[in-house]
């Protein structure tokens, strides 16, 4: 007996492309669920794995093709290990049905809204010398350093952060962490530079904001609560005594590429 889809072969290539579009659906959006966390950094670490493996077959290597087969074939282990956080992450949006639900919020005006947030908010303390460190998540994921503070989950808003930083409250000691402008934790710890360039002058939240831009291509934003001065940490980089107008800028700027910056400290130096 002939089955379905042999008495209707049009059917068996419509149902054919309907299994195609669902299974790159789902790819896309576990990537999605993935943007914005350290395992891109990984996944491209696998995929160089996989062309050095497809080079080396080609070419006759056969050492370094058998040491590919070893870490392919325990890659699916560590796949599982390493990736456990987005996994878990993916697990359950899906169970709160937001892992196929839309941002309804454009992401340009989330940044604007956070930028203004930020700049009003570090005007208000640079004024009064109360001393403040917020960090801006890019690309390099830093579910690590917000697991290290206290969970926050809030919409970004000028009288959030500067309540954050009065002195003498529970979490006005570390550094906020800005993600996916919401604030993501308050009170988190970020890894100090041992750059021997860094001024003696400058104290540990400035450490703080330079090494945590060496590791990751966050934006750091840091009041100094001896002079009240503006600073930025970009790439290791420190840019020093911002007004609201420089710090507006560079923040806005820094969302296209490296080139705006250089473009932003050419215009800054005149």
């Amino acid at each position: 007996m002939a089955t379905v889809f042999e008495a209707n072969p049009i059917l068996h290539y419509l149902v054919n492309a309907v299994d195609i579009l669902l299974v790159w659906f789902v790819i896309y959006k576990l990537i999605m669920v993935i943007r914005g966390t350290k395992a891109v950094q990984l996944l491209k670490g696998i995929t160089v794995i996989v062309l050095v493996k497809f080079l080396s077959s080609t070419l006759g290597l056969n050492t370094l093709s058998w040491l590919m087969d070893q870490a392919i074939t325990w890659g699916f282990l560590a796949i599982i290990i390493i990736f456990q956080p987005e996994l878990r992450r993916a697990l359950e949006q899906l169970g709160r049905g937001s892992l196929f639900s839309r941002n309804g919020v454009p992401q340009e005006e989330l940044q604007q809204q956070t930028v203004e947030a930020i700049v009003k908010a570090t005007s208000y303390m640079a004024k009064r010398r109360i001393g403040a460190l917020m960090t801006i998540e890019k690309d390099t994921g830093m579910s690590d350093y917000i697991e290290t503070g206290i969970p926050m989950n809030a919409n970004v808003s000028s009288e959030l952060l500067i309540n954050i930083f009065i002195p003498n409250t529970p979490l006005h000691d570390g550094a906020v962490i800005l993600q996916k402008g919401q604030v993501a934790a308050a009170a988190c710890y970020l890894p100090l530079s041992e750059s021997p360039f860094i001024s003696k002058d400058l104290g540990t939240r400035h450490r703080a904001a330079v090494g945590i831009s060496e590791v990751t291509d966050s934006v750091t934003i840091v009041v100094s609560e001896e002079t009240g001065n503006v600073s930025v940490a970009i790439n290791g980089e420190l840019h020093k005594e911002l007004d609201d107008q420089a710090l507006r800028e560079l923040l806005t700027e820094d969302s296209s590429s490296s080139s705006a910056r250089w473009q932003w400290r050419r215009k800054r130096n005149g």
